[in-house]
């Protein structure tokens, strides 16, 4: 990402000290479209792995040509909490998934919907999780929260919890500019009509919507045109298995953060959050060409 090369380029250095042989790994550090678009229309790249936005991934699969394309793109994560599970854990993990990284993650949880019964005393609960959340220098080990990648990306994040505000959700904490930060939000009253939930907010926003059962909470849920990631907080196993069944997502957690994710497993999503499976097993499958051999003697 040409906003975040060091890392890349650190991870470089690191595998050349390990004895990587030259020439194996390549890194070209610039402006997305000029380095994309000469690694898009190159005739001897095979193979190309894409991490980002909807619009980019899949425009850049319509130029591709012959090439495989993997593409790992947005979501719009949703929480599902109910009212016989352990809410207030969720809340802890909701606190924590919302909000690290400044919400910059593809799987950062965007929406919650809680079970009517005991939406009062969550969004109490959660506020006050969310209120007491550090923000500040990301040096500093005491920092929970910290700004986003740029000044126009913070801008757009505050215009969106405006606009969300606006059309009729209520802002129960954070959502203030200040200096190069933005506050952590918790809006509450959210639709699918706010961009704050149907679209990839990519920031420290979580959006809590109410529920009355499980009938109502599954399409809400699904209610995006991303598919990445989904979690439900139950203790009901038939509910729960109910969702792993109707949640239109790569992968569906229960009584965990939709944030979570360990690199062995099959992650990646469906409908505009991609096409595959990330993990060493599912990547090297991804990449591999597949002969057959026969043998006549």
């Amino acid at each position: 990402a040409s906003q975040t090369p060091f890392s890349a380029i650190a991870l470089g250095e690191i595998l050349r000290e390990c004895g990587l042989p030259e020439g194996w790994l390549n890194i070209v550090t610039g402006d997305g479209r000029e380095v994309g678009n000469a690694i898009v229309e190159h005739g001897g790249i095979s193979f190309i792995s894409f991490t980002g936005s909807a619009e980019v991934g899949w425009g850049l699969m319509q130029r591709s040509g012959r090439k495989r394309v993997s593409l790992e793109l947005g979501n719009s994560t949703p929480l599902i909490v109910a009212a016989n599970s352990d809410w207030n854990e969720a809340v802890q993990r909701i606190a924590v998934g919302g909000y690290s990284h400044a919400g910059q993650s593809c799987i950062s949880v965007q929406r919650v919907y809680v079970q009517n019964e005991i939406a009062s005393e969550f969004i109490d609960l959660l506020v006050e999780k969310v209120a007491d959340l550090v923000v500040g220098d990301p040096a500093d080990n005491s920092t929970n929260v910290s700004s986003l990648i740029s000044e126009s990306d913070r801008d757009r994040v505050h215009q969106w919890t405006c606009e969300a505000v606006d059309q009729g959700a209520k802002l129960r904490c954070g959502g203030e500019i200040d200096g190069s930060l933005l506050t952590p939000a918790v809006l509450s009253n959210v639709n699918l009509d706010m961009r704050v939930c149907r679209d990839e907010v990519f920031g420290p926003v979580v959006g809590v919507q109410t529920f009355e059962s499980l009938g109502e909470a599954i399409p809400l849920a699904n209610g995006t045109r991303y598919g990445l990631q989904a979690a439900i907080y139950s203790n009901d196993i038939a509910d729960a298995m109910r969702a792993t069944r109707e949640l239109e997502f790569g992968a569906v957690l229960i009584n965990e953060s939709p944030t979570w994710r360990a690199e062995l497993m099959p992650y990646g999503g469906v409908k505009d959050s991609g096409n595959t499976r990330e993990g060493p097993d599912y990547a090297i499958d991804e990449m591999t060409e597949r002969r057959l051999i026969v043998i006549n003697n």
